[in-house]
């Protein structure tokens, strides 16, 4: 029988009502006394690593998974990490560019409600992620309502349905059916993880709207070594009177920050070659484009970049070699 340590964080799953709304108060010694019957799947130890809402997660935060999980690494042969939903997709990209290349399993899971609650789907995403942590499916992924997503491809879609989660622009890598996991997809993997310890916080997101203020770019990029643009459609930046948003882009790119360009619709990526207020930026040094990645994948892959290298050639290189999936090519869709 497998041995899995689970890995607490707080969230709704760990919740209980106060006086201030809900608020996680349980271990994760608590979570598992709710749930005998994970005695049948898999040998399980826990650790209380951090008890908060997810909307408090940092990226020092993520550092401290990683510490934890590499501290543990040889002694267990899957992890189950218990964790927000508004924050876990953010969470389970940082963590697939942290750890990359794990044999092992590494699952994110949490609830829409919590475990104390008569009607909750706690207990059984707690279950599930068991089985897929006790799987030979390697790698970090988020489970979730009977789905096993790649982590770099989750994305919170609902705020209070129990199908919170969707995986963008991937198939999902299985599901779960009456306890029983039908893998799909298997992760590459190499016989030992590589675990990365530095991330660069200095990242930012804008976005556009119509009427969006030039200056807004400015403020960002003045404060942050990134910058990521949610643009319309398949991306591009606005041309109106008293609006430069190329210039600045370009003056900025050219002090060393890097801008990626991607789309605030969910599905399907940008492709900035279309129209003419994206084209005018593929020939621009520093402007990167995320195609069909995520909003929370180029986020942590900005982190994760920038923490291991300055030089503006070779983070472009980093950012367009797939890690976990995490990017297609126009060519390859």
């Amino acid at each position: 029988m497998k041995k899995i340590l689970l890995i607490g964080t707080g969230g709704t799953i760990a919740s209980q009502l106060t006086a201030d709304g809900l608020a996680p108060e349980l271990t994760s010694e608590q979570l598992l006394a709710q749930i005998p019957s994970i005695s049948e799947i898999c040998r399980v130890e826990s650790v209380q690593l951090l008890n908060l809402d997810s909307t408090n997660i940092a990226p020092k935060h993520w550092l401290r998974m990683v510490r934890c999980i590499r501290k543990h690494y040889k002694d267990y042969d899957g992890f189950v990490l218990t964790h927000g939903t508004d924050t876990m997709a953010y969470t389970a990209a940082a963590l697939s560019y942290l750890i990359q290349q794990s044999p092992k399993p590494i699952v994110l899971t949490g609830a829409q409600k919590p475990i104390g609650f008569d009607v909750t789907d706690s207990k059984a995403n707690l279950k599930d992620a068991f089985r897929v942590a006790s799987s030979d499916m390697p790698g970090v992924s988020l489970v979730f309502n009977g789905k096993v997503i790649l982590g770099t491809r989750a994305q919170k879609i609902r705020s209070k349905s129990f199908e919170a989660f969707s995986s963008i622009n991937y198939p999902a890598l299985g599901v779960l059916r009456d306890g029983v996991l039908l893998p799909y997809i298997r992760q590459e993997c190499s016989p030992e993880p590589v675990f990365y310890e530095a991330l660069d916080t200095r990242v930012s997101l804008l976005k556009l709207i119509p009427g969006t203020d030039p200056a807004l770019l400015d403020f960002l990029l003045e404060r942050s070594d990134a910058l990521v643009i949610e643009s319309f459609g398949v991306g591009g930046l606005p041309e109106y009177e008293g609006a430069d948003f190329c210039g600045s882009v370009c003056r900025w790119t050219e002090r060393g920050r890097l801008v990626v360009l991607t789309t605030q619709v969910q599905n399907e990526g940008s492709d900035l070659g279309v129209y003419h207020v994206g084209h005018r930026l593929k020939a621009v040094p520093g402007v990167l484009e995320a195609f069909d990645m995520t909003t929370e994948a180029v986020t942590a892959k900005l982190m994760w970049i920038l923490g291991q290298t300055r030089d503006a050639q070779q983070a472009q290189r980093l950012f367009y070699a797939p890690v976990a999936h995490d990017i297609l090519w126009p060519a390859e869709r």
